[in-house]
């Protein structure tokens, strides 16, 4: 089968590639990795799935960089290949069998309800650092809505980031939203984006952000400008350098993914199914197989469930 990651520079697709590639030796499974150059690069992971195709093989397991890969996997599963999204579901969903994933909304929603909390009714003045500004994935969209439906605030246009009321009140308080900006979900990304967040207004004290990249990002951002103490910052992730993060104060709260498990429970099914047995289903009550998520924080809160960071980082990655 085919492993068809967004990039091979985020430890989030290298600790997934990591855990494929061990598992595949384990399970005598022939596995073909390859990658997008950079996220977004659709291109790439449209040759791969070609290639897959012409090469013959039971399926494929993709993190889809946009909606343009979508008529490539239609054809490999006209073709007979079982295709498995991981992490990032296609529009429309339908275009692959099925999603192994986070619950995003979920993670979103957790940092959102924990920020509410510890803001403990103060007036929040919020930078969304989000991934892309000139495309819509659901990974993107879904941990922006989580968030804000975390804090309290109605997110209007369901189909986009920046739908929301641009202030108003949330569960606590009152609420400015000062900014939306793309990170890419890279450090540097997140960097540009909080200097332009913060150009045009230096009173931010909420930050959230896509990943932990774009979080170490904005850190700096706001250390430069001496305001790192003003803000609470809060991601998604769980890698190690992100968990690091939270234990060094430069991250609040983050909530842990499982790329390893997204990516062996992936090849399994689809090595299962090849072998004779049944296809994978969805988890009850969701449209995608949920593979996990939890929220790391040294500083918890009443009523949203939490793990230590020790705990994080004893089932981080990268």
């Amino acid at each position: 089968m085919a492993l068809i990651l967004k990039n091979t520079t985020n430890p989030f697709f290298v600790s997934m590639q990591k855990s494929a590639e061990e598992a595949a030796s384990a399970d005598n499974v022939k596995l073909t990795v390859s990658a997008g150059t950079k996220d977004g690069d659709e291109a790439t992971q449209i040759t791969a799935i070609e290639n897959a195709i012409s090469a013959g093989d039971k399926g494929i397991l993709i993190t889809p960089n946009g909606n343009g890969v979508v008529p490539a996997l239609d054809k490999a599963r006209a073709a007979g290949l079982f295709v498995i999204a991981l992490d990032t579901p296609p529009d429309p969903a339908s275009s692959v069998d099925i999603t192994f994933a986070t619950d995003n909304l979920l993670a979103g929603k957790l940092i959102g309800q924990w920020t509410a909390k510890t803001l403990a009714g103060g007036a929040a003045t919020i930078a969304m650092l989000d991934l892309f500004d000139d495309k819509i994935v659901s990974v993107d969209l879904r941990r922006d809505h989580g968030f804000l439906e975390g804090m309290g605030i109605d997110v209007g246009d369901e189909t986009k980031n920046g739908g929301e009321a641009s202030s108003g009140s949330y569960s606590g308080g009152t609420y400015e939203i000062a900014c939306h900006e793309a990170t890419q979900g890279a450090e540097d990304g997140g960097r540009t984006a909080m200097e332009n967040c913060l150009s045009k207004n230096p009173d931010i004290n909420v930050v959230y952000t896509i990943n932990e990249p774009a979080a170490n990002g904005a850190y700096k951002a706001l250390q430069a400008a001496g305001k790192e103490k003003d803000a609470i910052i809060v991601s998604v992730d769980g890698g190690c350098s992100g968990v690091q993060f939270v234990k060094d104060g430069v991250i609040g709260a983050t909530a842990q993914q499982y790329p390893g498990k997204m990516a062996t429970l992936g090849m399994k099914a689809i090595a299962d199914l090849a072998r004779g047995g049944a296809k994978p289903s969805v988890s009850s009550g969701l449209d995608f197989f949920n593979t996990g998520v939890a929220l790391v924080t040294d500083k918890p809160v009443e009523g949203v469930d939490s793990i230590s960071v020790a705990d994080g980082l004893a089932g981080c990655w990268g």
